[in-house]
């Protein structure tokens, strides 16, 4: 069987002699992982194309659209595997409510949707999380920590463009009135068809769960599922007319009830409030802590002695106004964000760090290769920057910085990708931006946004308010340009046009350079720059009317300029000062989508001989209790041990928690196991008989046995990340059984 291939030319068959393949077995499909399969078949589609459009003969193409279908059997195949057993979401759920890591707010009124309260191990986590951020962005990267105000005026928010464009596309159910965002409608259904045919296909889909009266589902035709599944690919890229023309085309309905939806509308996202009594004064719940930091920018970069690239961070209260919360902790109308803006010289990207990062491998989603649904592809940062698939080595830079804290909290690497934002979903302020997002039960979710904003935020504020928010920078040797520029002449243009000057000036200030604002001060040092074309289309005026010309000013009104008033010049000067508007890289981390995605990545169930338990294996650094203490019956001869033990941890910042509660120290360590402690210090009659103890290792269930002052030094050095249970394995020896 002969397979053709690309020349460069066209599909042509392999030279004489060459080895022939067996086209469809599928066994040669093992080496693709399942990014690199969904690749195959594409590339396999493409080859069809190539060969039909040489008008190959069918018994030539026909062994080409064998192996297609035998690689789309085998990504059903897999689809199917994976589905074998589904992750039991709402074991997790239930877990995490028992133990009150979080629970749905005013509960016992009947709650509202989209907002959580966390409870003692969920707060402990979320600022463990915290805590670990800071260390790994703040600290080491010698970050300027700020906090800023949640109430944010309207003026500010329409200037950064949240008012006109931070919104999302809702959907009604057009008889019971149900509301649904559009995108994530157009996901459940498409989903839900797709999972739907699959269990058909494979015979375990079960006709019993149909709601009464609803038929049957017919499989779906053929070149229906990938279709559906370019689309999920590419759903993001769909709005406004794009995304209802979809809509129709796929006839999506509301789930539950089957009913029609209305057209999509926008509907802003923001909560509004008035500040002050007197409800004149507009304002809103922040949507992002971002903006803070930019109106800060001038004392941040004088913080810096005004020293760049430099970056500010943020934690913080932000607010949604989500238009259908229904997953949990992944959409709520009130989060927790951890926001970092570092600026940057537009003409100086690089970073000094870059070295340290890029040979790391990471999963990226190209917006081209979602565009063709090819999957995702491995690349080293140096050469994805190399290669221009990431836009600058900050943006790169960050990227990774992001990867490794996720890793250092514990998200699982092969459930971690980043996807970069295709034109139609770019935020209105992003040049790039790329997504961490982390699979779940609910999918691909990001966590994590890592956005180039370029200038755009500073250069906004900064021409609404007239406040010039640069950086001046000295030159090393100065720069000799030849310019064109307009002198006034004060001593005849005041006393020629008095009070109405200042409309006279405001239509010199039109002959300024796109984005200059009129300033003496720059003048004066020779940093304004003017449109040279303008300056003399007036200098012609001014010749073809003998020295006099007529202008509007900014009132509308006439005015007569004259070459005794104002000069077009041309000459050489010398710039000693630099001065620029720094662009913006920002990573901006969603820590309750985290959390949450972090909760199922490190959930398991421990297999007993009595009965399945529950584990949370969370690392060491971000567990909401380090160490639990047990003494192993209410013996008084325990308790100077415990207190000493405790006290110990304590002082040296170890979360420690006592359990001297009746149960059996195996359920004592089954219950904290679900709560996720690490590490369990038991303390017994050997402890008494010569002061020493236990220490068991939640994962693995083994135990070393040393004197107290070496187990809680173990433990300290193993929150601190400073050494691993398997540094402790090698040097300490196994404990399996007690003298006493």
């Amino acid at each position: 069987m002969q397979e053709y291939v690309w020349n460069g030319w066209g599909w042509s068959a392999p030279a004489a002699g060459a080895k022939e393949t067996n086209m469809t077995d599928n066994s040669q499909f093992s080496t693709f992982d399942d990014a690199a399969l969904a690749a195959e078949i594409v590339r396999q589609g493409d080859v069809i194309k190539g060969l039909k459009a040489q008008k190959v003969s069918k018994d030539q193409v026909a062994p080409h659209v064998e192996r297609l279908k035998a690689l789309k059997s085998e990504n059903e195949a897999r689809m199917a595997k994976r589905n074998e057993k589904q992750f039991d979401r709402a074991g997790l759920e239930g877990l995490l409510l028992k133990r009150f890591f979080y629970a749905p707010s005013f509960a016992i009124y009947g709650g509202v949707t989209g907002l959580f309260d966390y409870g003692p191990p969920g707060t402990a986590l979320q600022n463990n999380i915290i805590n670990l951020w800071r260390k790994h962005f703040v600290l080491e990267e010698d970050m300027l920590e700020i906090e800023c105000t949640n109430l944010t005026p309207e003026a500010v928010l329409k200037t950064s463009g949240h008012v006109d464009r931070f919104a999302d596309y809702m959907v009604r159910d057009v008889k019971t009135g149900e509301i649904f965002r559009a995108d994530h409608l157009v996901k459940q259904v498409l989903n839900s068809r797709v999972d739907t045919d699959l269990a058909i296909k494979n015979g375990s889909f079960d006709k019993k769960k149909l709601p009464k009266g609803k038929p049957v589902p017919e499989p779906l035709a053929a070149g229906m599922r990938e279709e559906y599944e370019m689309v999920l690919e590419s759903l993001d890229n769909y709005q406004g007319d794009d995304l209802w023309k979809l809509m129709q085309k796929l006839e999506i309905k509301a789930p539950e009830t089957g009913n029609d939806v209305t057209e999509p509308k926008l509907f802003n996202l923001m909560f509004e409030t008035q500040i002050g009594p007197t409800g004149q004064f507009k304002g809103y719940l922040r949507p992002e802590t971002a903006q803070g930091h930019f109106l800060n920018f001038k004392r941040l970069l004088e913080s810096n002695q005004d020293q760049m690239p430099f970056a500010s961070a943020s934690i913080g209260k932000s607010f949604r106004n989500e238009i259908s919360p229904r997953q949990g902790l992944l959409r709520v109308r009130e989060f927790t964000m951890a926001e970092i803006e570092h600026y940057v010289d537009p003409l100086k990207k690089d970073h000094p760090r870059f070295d340290s990062i890029k040979d790391i491998e990471l999963t990226l989603y190209p917006g081209d290769l979602q565009l063709k649904g090819a999957g995702t592809i491995k690349m080293k940062m140096g050469d994805a920057v190399a290669k221009g698939i990431v836009n600058n080595q900050t943006l790169g830079y960050f990227i990774c910085r992001i990867y490794l804290f996720l890793l250092r909290i514990g998200i699982n690497p092969t459930k971690l990708r980043f996807r970069q934002h295709m034109a139609n979903e770019m935020a209105h302020y992003a040049s790039d931006c790329w997504d961490a997002e982390i699979l779940s039960s609910y999918g691909w979710i990001e966590c994590v946004g890592c956005a180039d904003r370029s200038a755009y935020d500073l250069t906004a504020h900064s021409k609404a308010t007239k406040e010039k928010l640069v950086v001046r920078e000295s030159l090393p040797e100065p720069i000799v340009r030849d310019v064109v520029i307009l002198e006034v002449k004060k001593a005849v243009f005041g006393p020629a046009f008095k009070a109405n000057a200042k409309h006279v000036m405001g239509y010199l200030g039109t002959l300024l350079a796109d984005g200059e604002e009129w300033d003496e001060a720059r003048m004066k040092e020779g940093l304004t720059q003017w449109d040279a074309a303008k300056l003399k289309a007036l200098e012609a005026q001014l010749k073809a009317g003998n020295g006099s010309t007529t202008i509007t000013g900014t009132d509308g009104n006439k005015y007569v300029l004259t070459d005794k008033m104002v000069e077009v010049v041309e000459k050489t000067e010398k710039i000693h000062i630099r001065e620029y508007v720094p662009n913006v890289v920002e990573p901006s981390f969603g820590l309750g989508r985290i959390l949450y995605s972090l909760l199922e990545h490190v959930w398991w169930i421990r297999e007993g001989d009595d009965e399945a338990r529950n584990v949370l294996s969370f690392n060491p650094a971000v567990a909401p209790t380090k160490a639990l203490i047990l003494p192993i019956s209410s013996n008084e001869q325990f308790n100077p041990f415990i207190k000493s033990i405790a006290d110990s941890l304590r002082r040296e910042g170890v979360s420690t928690r006592v359990d001297d509660s009746a149960a059996s120290i195996g359920k004592r360590y089954s219950r904290n196991d679900e709560l996720g402690t690490p590490f369990a210090i038991t303390i017994d009659f050997q402890t008494v008989k010569d002061g020493t103890v236990t220490l068991r290792e939640r994962d693995s269930l083994k135990q070393i046995r040393e004197d107290i002052a070496t187990v809680t030094r173990i433990i300290k050095e193993l929150v601190e990340e400073r050494i691993s249970w398997a540094d402790v394995e090698v040097k300490y020896t196994a404990f399996t059984g007690q003298d006493v």
